[in-house]
């Protein structure tokens, strides 16, 4: 007789429906909240063009989670041009808190991100925001700070007007092991060969202007 071996245990869902679902959330940057067909439409500011790189924002799920998860999330881009990321693995250094008041404040701007006071590990799945990344397409893994480009991946994401429906996003954390897939296609998957594996932290969404995108059925499960 076959062992029955235990599911992932639930972590986290939300359904991200509209504004409401992310009132505990923390926003960092020009973020505008909205509801599209029962999911969270996300965007920036209207005069995108006249803030230039503050335009951007991000978006902190305000759960600390653990090492050993996976991620999924659904997402329909909008409108362009633009990109979108995921941030997990969220700390501060020394192991402060992601929002300890001991940290440098932030307001969207990327380099507070990628070479500031805080470590994470990043991925951009939507690189439609300058011409090179539309000529072009991929998903890239980073790891911050220092913004060291440690994996990529082929983008299957179309432009705007060819998206019909949502793709459903898949993160996979566990030790020194990162692995990203779209609609359970693999794009990458990397080993953490340094002295300085990430651990748990926290997990977040990052747009850059003038960018419009839906999300919705969040979910963490520990694995």
């Amino acid at each position: 007789m076959g062992v029955t071996r235990p599911g992932p245990e639930l972590l986290y869902t939300n359904p991200l429906a509209g504004p409401r679902d992310v009132s505990g959330w923390v926003a960092e940057g020009p973020l505008r909240l909205g509801t599209r067909d029962g999911a969270l439409e996300l965007s920036g500011p209207a005069d995108d063009e006249e803030l230039g790189d503050h335009a951007h924002w991000t978006f902190w799920c305000p759960v600390e989670f653990p090492d050993g998860i996976r991620v999924s999330w659904e997402f329909l881009p909008l409108a362009e041009p633009g990109l979108a990321m995921v941030f997990f693995s969220a700390t501060g250094h020394a192991g402060r808190d992601l929002f300890s008041a001991d940290l440098a404040p932030r307001t969207g701007y990327y380099p507070q991100y990628h070479s500031g006071d805080i470590d994470a590990l990043h991925v951009s799945y939507f690189r439609h925001k300058h011409h090179s990344e539309r000529a072009f397409r991929t998903c890239n893994l980073r790891k911050s700070a220092g913004f060291e480009l440690v994996a990529q991946g082929a983008d299957p994401l179309p432009p705007t007007e060819d998206a019909r429906d949502f793709y459903r996003m898949e993160l996979v954390k566990d030790g020194p092991g990162v692995a990203f897939s779209i609609n359970g296609l693999p794009l990458f998957a990397w080993t953490d060969t340094s002295d300085r594996v990430l651990g748990g932290g926290y997990l977040g969404f990052r747009q850059m202007a003038p960018l419009r995108a839906a999300y919705r059925n969040l979910t963490v499960e520990k694995i």
